[in-house]
C-alpha cells in the first residue's frame, strides 16, 4: 500500500518564539513555550480534550430552536400571493426535502420573504435556521454555528466540515425542520448539502434564476406593483392623504418599485419629518440616467446610489459620525458585523459608533440586532460608489479588525474561535478593498493571525491566499532578509504541504530555517522545528536519505536544550523513526517509536490525540516488521482515542483507517479490511478533497483490495 500518513503535523504561530512548523509522521510538534501539541495531517491539537459528537438520533433540544437574523418587517405588502404559494408548496408530507427557490433581482425582497414564512410557520418546526451561503464554505460554517447551538462542548473545537457533517445527520434523524439558504450563488454550492437531508424544507434565496437542484420549486419575484408600493410608503411614513399618496406613486415610479429602495425612501421620509412630496421633488432633481452609469449600468444599485445621495445629504449635515460609520460598513462582509467590532474596543468610539449605528437603522441602512449588524450588498455599493474618498473608512474597519483579533496563538485558545468565526470574513472583505502595492503592513499581520486559525480549521486554501498576501507585505516592508518574514513564510509552506504540494513548500521551508538560524543561532530549540519541517517535506518527496540528517540534528539539539523528557523530543524520535521506515531500516526504528510512546504518555496521559501518534508510529513498524497481529490492537487504540477526541469524519480518522485495513489485509481479515478502507476513502474525500494525495492513495488501496479479493466496486 502507498501510505497516506507521509505528512506531518505542522506548528504553526504568530509569534516569533514559534514561528515556524514541525513535521513528522502523525507526529506532535511542540512550539517553544507554548505546550502545545499538533498531531496528524493537518490536524492542530490543543491539550483539551475535546468532547466526542453524541449520538444525533439521542440528541433532543430541551425546546424549539430558532435562529434567524432579524424579526420580520411588520409592513409587508404586495407578496401575499407569493407567500401563499410556497406556504401550499410546503404543506406536504415531511418524509422528503422539499425546496423552494426565491429569485429576483437584488433589493426585490427575496431574504424578506423567506423571513415572513419562517416568522409565521415556526410553530410547525422543530428547528428554524437561517444560513447565509454566498459561497460552499459559508454554508458549512452556519451548519457549524447550528452544531455549536445544539451541542456546544462537542462542536465548540470541531472544523467546521466535522460539525456539518453532525448537524446534516441530526437533521437526518429528526424531521420537521426549516433551513433557509440566503443569497445562494451557485446552485453547486448546495447541492452536496440538499443531497444528504431528508425530513424538512430549505427555502433558498437568490439573484439567479437557473436550474436548481432536487425537487426545488422556483418562485421568481418581480418588482412591486403601484398599488402596494404606495402602501409600503404611505404605511412607514404614516402619511396618508391623497396628496401623500399621489406623491407615494411618484416616488414609487422613480425608483422602479423596488422594495428596498423604497423601504429607504419611506424611513427617510419618517425620520426627516417631510413630506413625500417634498421628498419627491428632491429625488427629481437627481436624474436616473446620471446614477445608472456611476453604477455600471446595475439598475437596482443606481437606484439606491440615488437614495443614498438624498440620505447623505441630510446626514453630513446633522449626523456626520453616522456617515462616517456607514463608509466603514460597506467595507465589511454584508452580512454578521460583529457589533463588538465597532469602536475598536475604545470606550467613547464604541459608544459614538452605536449612536451613529441608531441613526443609519432609523434611515433603513442598516439592520440590527443586539449582536450584530447587517447593511444590504447594495447599499454597501452606493455608500462607496458616493463616498470617494474612502482611505480614513478602509483603515478604520482594518483598524477595528486589529484590534478585535483575540489575543494569544489562534490554534490554542480554543475559547476564541467563535469570535474568530465571526471575524474571517470581514478579514477578507478587507482585503479584497485593498489593490496590490497599496496594502499596509497592518493587513499583513492581520491575514497572517487569521490564516493560522484557518489552518486549525482545515481551510487550507482560504489560508494559503491570506498568507501569499501576508508574506509579500511583510517583505516589502521589513525586507527579504528580516527574521519576522519567518513567521508567515513558515505558515505558507504550511499550507503547501497541506495541499498536497510538497515541492511548492521545499524552497520555502529552506528559506525559513536559514532564516531562523541567523536570528536564533544554530542551537536553539526553534531551529529543530525548521530542521523538521524540512526533513518531513524532504521525506514526503521521497527524498528520505536527505531528511535522516536533519531528523537527526534536530534530535540533538532537543536533548540538549529540553531534556530527554520532554516532548519535543518526542516529536523528533517521531520523525527520526519515520526516516528509518522509509530507508528500510525499521529495526532501528521501534527502539525510537517504544521511547517517543513512552514520553507521551507520561505527559499527556493515555487518551490525548498526541498518544494516538504514537501508537500509529509504533503499530506502523510492527507492521513493516512483519508483525502485523502486534500491530492491530495500537492501530484499534489509536482509532478509538481520535474518534472519542476528533470525531468520526477527521481526516486523522482515515489515516488510521488506512493503516488498519493494510493490518487486517496482512492478517487475511478480508472483510474488515475493506470496510475499513472504504470508510477511510469517504472521510478523505469529503474533508481534504477528490485530488489530494491521502484521497488519491486511499483510493488506490481500496482498488488494489477489491481486486485482491475479488469484491465489487
Amino acid at each position: 500500500m502507498a501510505d497516506p500518513s507521509d505528512r506531518g503535523g505542522k506548528r504553526v504561530s504568530s509569534s516569533r518564539a514559534a514561528h515556524v512548523q514541525t513535521h513528522g509522521e502523525r507526529s506532535p510538534a511542540i512550539g517553544v513555550n507554548y505546550g502545545t501539541v499538533v498531531t496528524g495531517d493537518n490536524t492542530h491539537l490543543v491539550q483539551v480534550q475535546a468532547a466526542a459528537f453524541p449520538d444525533p438520533a439521542q440528541m433532543r433540544p430541551a425546546a424549539r430552536v430558532v435562529g434567524l437574523p432579524r424579526p420580520a418587517t411588520p409592513v409587508f405588502v404586495g407578496r401575499q400571493d407569493a407567500l401563499e404559494q410556497v406556504e401550499r408548496a410546503l404543506a406536504v408530507a415531511d418524509g422528503v426535502v422539499v425546496s423552494q427557490a426565491f429569485v429576483g433581482m437584488g433589493g426585490v425582497g427575496k431574504s424578506e420573504l423567506a423571513l415572513q414564512y419562517a416568522e409565521r410557520a415556526r410553530d410547525r418546526y422543530r428547528l428554524v435556521w437561517w444560513i447565509t451561503a454566498e459561497a460552499s464554505a459559508q454554508v458549512d460554517a452556519g451548519l457549524a454555528e447550528l452544531a455549536r447551538h445544539l451541542v456546544p462542548d462537542a462542536a465548540r473545537a470541531a472544523r467546521a466540515e466535522e460539525a456539518a457533517a453532525w448537524v446534516c445527520g441530526w437533521l437526518r434523524a429528526h424531521p420537521g425542520w426549516l433551513l433557509v439558504l440566503d443569497n445562494v450563488t451557485r446552485p453547486s454550492d448546495v447541492a452536496g448539502l440538499l443531497g444528504r437531508l431528508e425530513g424538512g424544507h430549505v427555502l433558498i434565496t437568490s439573484r439567479r434564476d437557473v436550474r436548481w437542484p432536487g425537487r426545488t420549486a422556483t418562485v421568481r419575484l418581480d418588482l412591486l406593483d403601484p398599488d402596494a408600493s404606495v402602501e409600503l410608503i404611505t404605511a412607514v411614513t404614516g402619511r396618508t392623504t391623497s396628496a401623500d399618496r399621489r406623491a407615494a406613486l411618484g416616488i414609487a415610479e422613480e425608483l422602479g418599485f423596488l422594495p428596498l429602495a423604497l423601504d429607504q425612501a419611506a424611513a427617510y421620509i419618517r425620520q426627516s419629518g417631510i413630506t413625500p412630496a417634498v421628498y419627491l421633488e428632491r429625488l427629481r432633481r437627481r436624474p436616473a440616467r446620471y446614477y445608472a452609469k456611476a453604477a455600471d449600468g446595475d439598475k437596482a444599485q443606481a437606484t439606491i446610489a440615488r437614495l443614498w445621495d438624498i440620505t447623505l445629504e441630510t446626514l453630513t449635515r446633522d449626523a456626520p459620525h453616522a456617515v462616517e460609520l456607514a463608509a466603514v460598513l460597506a467595507h465589511y462582509a454584508p452580512d454578521d458585523i460583529p457589533r463588538t467590532l465597532l469602536g475598536g474596543g475604545v470606550e467613547e468610539d464604541v459608544e459614538a459608533a452605536d449612536e451613529a449605528l441608531g441613526v443609519l437603522a432609523s434611515h433603513s441602512m442598516v439592520d440590527r440586532t443586539y449582536r450584530t449588524v447587517r447593511m444590504h450588498r447594495l447599499t454597501q455599493a452606493a455608500v462607496l460608489s458616493k463616498l470617494r474618498q474612502t482611505d480614513t473608512a478602509r483603515r478604520t474597519a482594518l483598524a477595528w479588525l486589529h484590534a478585535a483579533m483575540p489575543p494569544g496563538d489562534p490554534i490554542t485558545e480554543v475559547n476564541a474561535w467563535p469570535l474568530w468565526r465571526s471575524l474571517t470574513p470581514h478579514v477578507e472583505a478587507v482585503s479584497r478593498h485593498y489593490s496590490t502595492g497599496r496594502q499596509p503592513r497592518r493587513l499583513g499581520d492581520v491575514l497572517n493571525k487569521t490564516a493560522i486559525f484557518l489552518i486549525s480549521q482545515g481551510e487550507y486554501q482560504r489560508a494559503h491566499t491570506m498568507l501569499t498576501t501576508a508574506v509579500a507585505l511583510v517583505e516589502a516592508a521589513l525586507g527579504p532578509d528580516h527574521p519576522d518574514v519567518a513567521i508567515p513564510l513558515a505558515n505558507l509552506a504550511s499550507t503547501y504541504s497541506d495541499l498536497g504540494r510538497a515541492a511548492e513548500a521545499l524552497p520555502l521551508e529552506k528559506r525559513v530555517l536559514a532564516l531562523t538560524e541567523k536570528a536564533l543561532g544554530p542551537d536553539h530549540p526553534t531551529v529543530a522545528i525548521c530542521l523538521g519541517n524540512l526533513a518531513d517535506t524532504y521525506r514526503t518527496l521521497g527524498r528520505s536519505a536527505e531528511a535522516l540528517p536533519l531528523f537527526e540534528r534536530a534530535l540533538a539539539i532537543n536533548e540538549a536544550a529540553l531534556g530527554s523528557d520532554h516532548l519535543a523530543v518526542a516529536t523528533s524520535l517521531g520523525n527520526l523513526a519515520r526516516a528509518y521506515r522509509a530507508l528500510g531500516r525499521a529495526a532501528e526504528a521501534l527502539p525510537l517509536e517504544e521511547r517517543a510512546l513512552a514520553v507521551a504518555e507520561a505527559a499527556l496521559g493515555p487518551d490525548h490525540p498526541g498518544v494516538a501518534v504514537g501508537l500509529n508510529n509504533l503499530a506502523s513498524t510492527y507492521r513493516a516488521l512483519g508483525r502485523p497481529a502486534e500491530a492491530l490492537p495500537l492501530f484499534e487504540r489509536a482509532l478509538t482515542i481520535n474518534e472519542a477526541a476528533l470525531g468520526h469524519d477527521h481526516p486523522d480518522v482515515a489515516i488510521i483507517l488506512g493503516n488498519l485495513a493494510d493490518t487486517c489485509r496482512a492478517l487475511g481479515r478480508a472483510a474488515e479490511s475493506l470496510d475499513a478502507v472504504k470508510r477511510a476513502e469517504r472521510i478523505a474525500s469529503a474533508a481534504l478533497g477528490m485530488e489530494h494525495p491521502t484521497t488519491r492513495a486511499l483510493q488506490q488501496y481500496a482498488a488494489h483490495l477489491r481486486t485482491l479479493f475479488g469484491a465489487p466496486d
